[in-house]
């Protein structure tokens, strides 16, 4: 196609300025593209807008189609534009030399500059806000929108890195990453190549534990301009937090790398798995490295960036299986293949198969790319040239050539991808990720208020402080016992379950008296025929009573258990942070509940020795038996004038009215001693309490109480940060 030829099919041209108009923002559908290029009257230098229209979202040729270009099928049916988008290169391959001091194409390299500009600042901002996020630590308190790099030893994963960011990472055999190594890459034009390195060190004593100290006293950070020393601070580090040796920790470690030459991306590095132990590693070291992965991997917030040689089996990968096994279905799983020279000949159509998602299909796909191999490494290959290698190879190669116009191949394609899939997840995840830090804030407010101040130090300020204190202690009592809600879980509602229990049991264990009939005439005295032998029957109903026994107890321990747990709480609540207070208020209620508990068995037992006296009103006693012979006459067909046949149904009669009555009886009593006098004692000898009390002794507050009220001073800062920061983003 030769320079004078114009795409569209005249000779009009667009300005610079026409093209710079073009806004990014919310370009992403084919039909926004098209209706953009509609309204540009035509282009000479067209590759420009081309590649914008695809860092937008045209990805793929049937795109295209639609746009209203007479010379686009020469040109798409080339390959000529598809080289061109995916190579970054602006002029065709018969123009580059010719171009290089042409003004007009000067001109398309600046419109270039512009549209990655309007790239940067839709990308960047989402990147940033995350990044500045984890700076004040908010992924202590919830998960954060992240790619995680994770991969087998071995498998290049740290050389994919190093091409990405443009530095050297300690790299080696064994375990070479033993911390997770959080990398911030931001594109900064027209600044030198700069590094910050921060990690917090363990505290004293906690080394084994790997819990770092998150303060900003602590916080080491170094900042260099040399790309050769990232390798040694970054080992640094690492012996600092996970000690000198082989050994692994899960403290981070943040590289942030600012340069012009480097994609706005953000992932974190994670050890190697291994699968057997090195000299000087625990046995378990695999596993230790699987739990750490777990860790980060699975969180529905991260993207897991799974890093695969080419010329091993695919099926064999243990990083592959574990994020499948916490991503079933491959939503927010991408996949690297790495080492193509590696693989022997006559394999390259199984590879492709993969890469084309027909092997283990993931939502989001694979992309192939070639790293410098440690031959290149010692013989000092610059990653430029590698890149360009990388290129090469793939133009070159008889199979993985058409890779290039997938976009499924180099380092620059998956920055590329990596960048869109991490921005995506991120404008994803923002409504939720609001609205769990106002939560946090609301709880960690809540929880601060009750530790909150304490105690005046003068002697009348601290006897009015603990007066109040005890007066707010038995109104939450009251409030209880009266049926009032002040927990989330309901103790009227426990205890109506209990009573239902009891109702329950009574209901299903009553018995037939069947056997009756044997008892009275194996107990037959002088009484004549038709006449019931009242002994007998008193003594078979006491008999059937006394099996009630031990169920009551059981009602009455399973309400005392609920009673004392609320009880509990509400001390707690009230005298949180001062321990002596709070374990005289406890040694309180177990005495109190000790003697009213006493108080209610010998109630039971009284209960149960009245039920011996075989008592009830006549015209109740006569109704049921009524109802309950007639039952009887129906479904039995016995002798008019046996009066035997009355003798069971006065016993079923009798023992309906026993069930009845302690059915609510022993419910309501219960309640009275264990709920109602409880509350009332422990009301009055709480207040004796400010009686010649010792105060001071008594507000003694909790050594932890100062230590959790600047851990959630620190928290609420965090929070309220991150609160701030999204606000502002939003």
């Amino acid at each position: 196609m030769s320079e004078k030829t114009n795409l569209w099919g005249d000779s009009s041209v667009v300005s610079k300025t026409e093209v710079s108009i073009i806004s990014v923002q919310g370009v992403r559908s084919t039909e926004h593209c098209v209706e953009t290029v509609n309204r540009l009257r035509s282009i000479r230098r067209w590759q420009p807008l081309l590649l914008m229209l695809k860092q937008l979202g045209c990805h793929g040729m049937n795109n295209f189609t639609q746009l209203p270009c007479p010379n686009f099928k020469k040109i798409s049916s080339s390959g000529t534009m598809n080289n061109m988008l995916t190579s970054g290169s602006f002029s065709s391959p018969s123009q580059s030399s010719a171009h290089d001091d042409d003004p007009s194409q000067n001109e398309s390299h600046n419109m270039m500059g512009e549209v990655h500009s309007h790239l940067e600042e839709n990308i960047r901002p989402y990147i940033d806000l995350i990044d500045s996020l984890r700076s004040v630590g908010i992924q202590k308190d919830l998960a954060l929108p992240t790619i995680v790099v994770i991969g087998d030893q071995s498998s290049g994963k740290s050389s994919v890195l190093e091409a990405l960011s443009g530095v050297a990472l300690p790299r080696g055999k064994g375990i070479v990453t033993r911390c997770p190594l959080e990398l911030r890459l931001k594109k900064v034009t027209g600044v030198k190549w700069k590094a910050v390195l921060t990690y917090w060190p363990v505290k004293a004593g906690k080394q084994a534990s790997g819990q770092a100290a998150w303060s900003t006293r602590n916080k080491k950070k170094f900042e260099f301009e040399d790309p050769s020393s990232v390798e040694i601070h970054v080992a640094t580090a690492q012996n600092e937090l996970a000690g000198k040796g082989v050994g692994i920790s899960d403290d981070l470690i943040t590289l942030e790398v600012m340069s012009p030459d480097v994609c706005d991306l953000t992932l974190i590095d994670l050890p190697g798995i291994a699968r057997v132990p090195l000299r000087g590693q625990p046995e378990d070291i695999g596993e230790q490295i699987k739990r750490l992965i777990i860790k980060f991997i699975e969180k529905q917030e991260t993207i897991n960036l799974v890093v695969v040689p080419c010329n091993i089996d695919i099926a064999t990968t243990e990083a592959l299986k574990m994020a499948q096994e916490v991503d079933p279905e491959g939503k927010r799983t991408v996949a690297i293949l790495t080492k193509p020279d590696l693989i022997d000949t006559g394999t390259e159509k199984s590879v492709l198969a993969i890469v084309h998602n027909e092997v283990i299909p993931l939502r989001k796909g694979y992309t192939m790319v070639k790293c410098r191999g440690q031959q290149q490494i010692d013989d000092h290959i610059p990653l430029e040239e590698a890149t360009q290698i990388e290129r090469d190879f793939f133009q070159n190669h008889d199979y993985f050539r058409c890779l290039l116009n997938e976009d499924k191949a180099t380092i620059k394609c998956l920055a590329i991808k990596l960048t869109q899939e991490l921005v995506d997840h991120i404008k994803k995840s923002l409504p939720q990720l609001d609205e769990q830090i106002k939560k946090l804030l609301w709880d960690v407010r809540n929880e601060l208020k009750e530790c909150e101040g304490g105690p005046p130090q003068d002697p009348r300020g601290a006897k009015q402080f603990l007066t109040q204190t005890l007066k707010r202690f038995n109104d939450q009592i009251n409030s209880l016992s009266s049926g009032e809600l002040i927990f989330e879980e309901n103790l009227f509602a426990q205890l109506r379950a209990e009573f239902k229990k009891w109702n329950d049991h009574l209901n299903s264990s009553k018995p037939s008296f069947s056997d009756s009939k044997v008892v009275s005439q194996e107990n037959r005295g002088r009484e004549l025929p038709g006449f019931s032998n009242y002994k007998v029957f008193e003594t078979v109903l006491q008999k059937h009573v006394a099996e009630l026994k031990e169920p009551a107890n059981d009602l009455l321990r399973g309400m005392k258990d609920i009673i004392l747990k609320h009880l509990l709480d509400v001390v707690f609540t009230c005298f949180r942070n001062y321990p002596v207070l709070k374990n005289i208020t406890v040694s309180k209620i177990h005495n109190i509940l000790s003697g009213q508990k006493e108080k209610a068995e010998q109630r039971i037992l009284e209960q149960f020795e009245m039920e011996n006296l075989i008592y009830t009103q006549d015209p109740i006693f006569l109704k049921i038996l009524s109802e309950i012979t007639k039952e009887w006459f129906l479904e039995e067909q016995l002798p008019m004038f046996d009066k035997e046949c009355t003798y069971s149904q006065m016993m079923k009669a009798h023992y309906e009215i026993v069930v009845q009555r302690m059915a609510d009886q022993l419910p309501m009593m219960i309640t009275l001693f264990m709920l109602k006098e409880t509350a009332e004692l422990l009301s009055t000898d709480i207040l004796s309490l400010l009686d010649g009390a010792n105060v001071s002794e008594l507000l003694f507050e909790d050594s932890d109480v100062s230590k959790r009220r600047k851990d959630l001073r620190v928290r609420l800062d965090r929070l309220s940060a991150a609160q701030a920061a999204l606000t502002e983003f939003i």
